[in-house]
């Protein structure tokens, strides 16, 4: 399961299920069912109001559009790379690397973010 925003905070947990501070392992693995509860709540209304939306002849672009804005997709190794690796980022953050290292890794990266969208 991907990480999503949906999370109950764990001061939540520790008062729905009336555990002590010092019941941290507890409190760790309640924390870990309440999100995957909450998580799967927030899916499941989302999967709801796309439902509405196409009883109501919105187009799929939108509902797709909808479904991306709310559950996005986390980004790559690529694209964490490339973002890294950005125009911004010179020598002075790569001491190491020359420009053409820099630039060998960057080819790489775009290749691999190629790669992966025709996946």
């Amino acid at each position: 399961m991907a990480d999503h925003p949906v999370k109950v905070p764990p001061e939540l947990v520790k008062e729905w299920t009336q555990l002590q501070a010092s019941d941290q392992e507890v409190v760790d693995h309640w924390v870990h069912i309440a999100n995957r509860a909450a998580q799967w709540a927030a899916d499941q209304e989302l999967e709801a109001c796309c439902e509405w939306l196409r009883s109501k002849d919105i187009l799929e672009p939108a509902i797709d559009a909808l479904r991306s804005a709310r559950r996005p997709k986390p980004p790559s190794l690529a694209e964490q790379g490339l973002k890294a690796l950005g125009p911004s980022v010179g020598l002075k953050h790569f001491r190491t690397l020359s420009v053409a290292e820099q630039d060998d890794i960057r080819a790489a990266l775009n290749r691999l973010a190629e790669l992966e969208a025709q996946q």
